[in-house]
């Protein structure tokens, strides 16, 4: 069995060889890029199922390569960040990162988050038949999601989080339900992780479906 490629992009070359190390136990195949020049690039050539994405490069900032790597690919992106600054972490999600872990941390925790990200990285589309809400439709084979035939672009979670939405239209779903349901219950994040993501979906489907706060609980996708 081929082992899972993994991108790590982190210019502390203590903290990226430890890593490294720790994941390779874990029968992971590891790429370290210590710039994010040489993480892009590696992220194009290497085709990772995950990255490891540091905030703070030498050359460019890690916010930019997420936003870079979400142009062209969803793979699954976990954010190091050196500060416990809860606006890093919201913009950090905002920009497509799939979880992020605080410096200094444990490596087994690391290991334990991409285990339950790449767990978490398949679609909760239901039997595969497509979905169809007003304007919108979802292809769960194809992972792809239309308004009025015109593709729109959604990360992996954000098309989870819409097609469970929209299987369950109509109904008042929590936060913490979304988080379970959709994230996984081994997901080490907090509920501000649904907040991002559904003003993300928001702003990317526009008017075209309408998805109500529900005060005190959480979201509903209109019928």
């Amino acid at each position: 069995m081929d082992k899972l490629p993994i991108l790590i992009i982190e210019d502390e070359e203590s903290i990226a060889s430890f890593v490294a190390l720790y994941l390779e136990k874990e029968d992971f195949a590891v790429t370290v890029a210590a710039t994010g020049t040489d993480g892009l690039a590696q992220a194009k050539d290497k085709d990772p199922r995950i990255v490891i994405l540091d905030l703070m490069l030498p050359d460019i900032d890690g916010f930019e390569i997420c936003r870079m790597i979400r142009t062209e690919s969803d793979v699954p992106i976990i954010m190091l960040t050196a500060r416990d600054d809860a606006t890093d972490k919201v913009v950090g999600l905002e920009l497509g990162a799939d979880d992020y872990v605080t410096k200094p941390f444990d490596p087994r925790e690391l290991v334990a988050r991409v285990k339950s990200v790449l767990r978490r990285a398949e679609p909760h589309a239901g039997n595969g038949e497509a979905l169809t809400v007003g304007e919108v439709t979802l292809h769960p084979d194809r992972h792809e999601v239309t308004v009025s035939s015109e593709e729109i672009n959604l990360t992996a979670k954000e098309f989870d989080l819409l097609a469970f939405l929209m299987i369950n239209r109509g109904l008042a779903l929590s936060r913490q339900q979304l988080l379970e349901k959709v994230w996984g219950y081994d997901f080490f994040g907090d509920t501000r992780t649904v907040d991002v993501h559904i003003n993300q979906l928001r702003k990317k489907l526009g008017d075209s479906l309408k998805i109500d706060t529900v005060r005190s609980i959480g979201y509903k996708l209109s019928d």
